[in-house]
């Protein structure tokens, strides 16, 4: 397989029509996909979270695979297009047949998060849209519903998330249903950009609120009632299942063994490099006595979210303006990154990426624990690049720019971790690469983020497999308690980040390595490819990014063959 040389404009092929076809199904079973899109039309519905819905998902797959077997590849982008499907949908059925889809719970990307965080991306500027917001609150009881189904079969099937997801999920859940919690403070400060709601969609609005509390209410009954006292206090899932974690947040196959080994050399190697960095901000001073210097330089410190955003905004619009047309390719439709507080205090930073038609630009949010109004420069330059350009916005956006090029699946729904989160911890190295890192603070930030992201490869691994503590962090065999101080020593974040991290480890298996696994894919890629005559860095960047998030097996075999 070679990369995509296909036309800047291409006639629409069988495996094209496959694929947007399953794309559009995919679309009216999760409604709230099209509101991801920013597709009209399915404003207020949820997909159905029940074991139906999830076997109706499953089913189409089939039916899409089955439509695919025969058909031959016209050009090159058919070519990746039929070798991603393959691999992610045969993935797809490859988990659904385990069980694990309908025992889906954790602290940060499952039904009970995705019901609430929906809202997030629907606009509020107008009381049509104001009342297609009270539409969808009012049937978070049915997708709730739907989704307390799930987990009561996968609990009958003796599959239940371990008791510290439950828990959390409980907190959660009675936070969102809160006097105080989301959904009150929804309806409490619904405005148009006129003024206030008429009162007939008022009324509906905090109609719908209270039915949203009161399904979350039920979900926290249920997790509290029902599934917590079934729930496996051992947080580690085993080889088996996280081997089929990490084939689905890769794309590819790794050998485990291997990689926790590289994991715990890349971790040690990065922490020399930090030493080194130290003595350049004060000679002879340590990593935490130079990050202290760093910390109390009033010049390099933020007080409040107001000026947090600010300052992300200035970054990342600089960031865009100096690379576009110099190291990338980036349309005038993609410039525009909005950088945003989140409307939750549950810990993260994350990028959202762009409707369709562009009308809703790419978003980079941040999600501030409750009491943290301090910020510092130093430690957060690097991850203004992973999340906005070069990182996850110009990957993103340029797939959906492409619609002249890819097919509605290629450019909208692949979307692999490793690749995705491979490529803006490359992006972040990339930045130090072209020059944009000199300033040893910044430089010690980057560092941070990838100890911290190489720690990680280390904590889950083994973690989950229960393997060996290496020499210079402890001795036997891994355990939460002797992760989370392992992590602490590591992890260059708050302790509310840190204890939101540390459970979505536990709870997102194979999820947290994908970044600096699929970095390291990523890296030999290109290395493999500057081995080759007349090799050129922005255009393998152009070729790259147009294929689009597939699984990094397929990527290699697309850039390489």
């Amino acid at each position: 397989m070679t990369t995509e040389t296909a036309p800047a404009t291409r006639p629409r092929t069988a495996i094209d029509a496959v694929a947007d076809d399953y794309t559009d199904t995919l679309i009216r079973l999760d409604p709230s996909f099209a509101t991801v899109l920013g597709i009209a039309g399915h404003e207020t519905e949820y997909p159905d979270y029940s074991p139906a819905g999830i076997a109706a998902f499953a089913a189409e797959a089939r039916k899409a695979l089955a439509a695919l077997a025969g058909l031959a590849p016209q050009d090159d982008v058919d070519a990746v297009t039929l070798d991603a499907m393959g691999e992610r949908l045969g993935l797809q059925l490859e988990i659904h047949e385990s069980g694990w889809d309908e025992a889906n719970l954790n602290n940060i990307a499952s039904p009970a998060q995705d019901i609430r965080a929906i809202f997030d991306l629907m606009p509020t500027e107008t009381a049509e849209q104001w009342d297609h917001i009270a539409g969808r609150a009012l049937n978070v009881p049915g997708a709730v519903r739907g989704y307390i189904d799930a987990l009561r079969t996968a609990k009958e099937a003796g599959r239940v998330a371990a008791a510290r997801q439950v828990s959390t999920v409980i907190e959660q859940a009675t936070k969102y249903a809160a006097g105080d919690g989301f959904f009150a403070k929804l309806a409490a400060g619904a405005r148009t950009e006129a003024g206030p709601l008429p009162e007939n969609i008022q009324e509906k609005l905090h109609a719908g609120a209270g039915a949203a509390r009161g399904a979350y209410t039920e979900l926290a009954d249920f997790l509290s009632t029902e599934l917590l006292p079934a729930a496996p206090q051992k947080d580690a899932v085993g080889r088996e299942r996280y081997a089929l974690a990490s084939r689905s947040f890769l794309g590819a196959a790794v050998d485990l063994e291997e990689t926790y080994a590289w994991g715990v050399q890349e971790l040690d190697r990065l922490i020399a490099e930090q030493e080194k960095v130290a003595d350049t901000i004060q000679p002879g001073a340590g990593i935490a006595e130079a990050k202290d210097i760093l910390n109390n330089d009033p010049a390099r410190q933020l007080k409040g979210t107001d000026a947090l955003k600010a300052w992300m905004q200035e970054l990342s619009d600089k960031a865009v303006a100096d690379l576009a047309g110099v190291h990338f390719e980036i349309p005038d439709v993609m410039k525009k990154l909005e950088c945003l507080i989140a409307p939750t205090d549950e810990g993260g930073i994350y990028y959202t990426g762009p409707s369709d038609d562009f009308s809703r630009p790419g978003r980079m949010w941040w999600s501030v624990p409750a009491g943290e109004d301090t910020f510092t420069t130093w430690a957060e330059t690097t991850t203004v690049f992973h999340e906005g350009v070069p990182g996850h916005h110009l990957q993103v956006a340029t797939a959906t720019y492409r619609r002249e090029l890819l097919n509605k699946w290629r450019r909208n729904v692949c979307w692999t971790s490793g690749h995705g989160e491979g490529w803006a911890l490359y992006a972040e190295k990339l930045m130090q690469e072209l020059g944009y890192l000199t300033d040893p603070g910044d430089h010690m930030g980057m560092l941070d983020m990838q100890r911290m992201r190489a720690a990680r490869v280390v904590f889950d691994i083994g973690i989950h497999l229960e393997m060996q503590v290496p020499e210079r962090w402890g001795s036997g065999t891994w355990t939460p308690d002797k992760g989370y101080a392992f992590l602490r020593e590591n992890l260059p974040i708050s302790e509310g980040q840190l204890n939101f991290e540390f459970t979505r480890y536990l709870g997102w298996p194979g999820q947290a390595p994908s970044y600096k696994v699929g970095q390291r894919l990523w890296e030999q890629i290109r290395a493999e490819l500057e081995a080759r005559p007349g090799f050129d860095l922005k255009e393998f960047h152009t070729r790259a990014l147009n294929i689009g998030s597939v699984g990094l097996d397929t990527l290699r075999r697309a850039l390489l063959s």
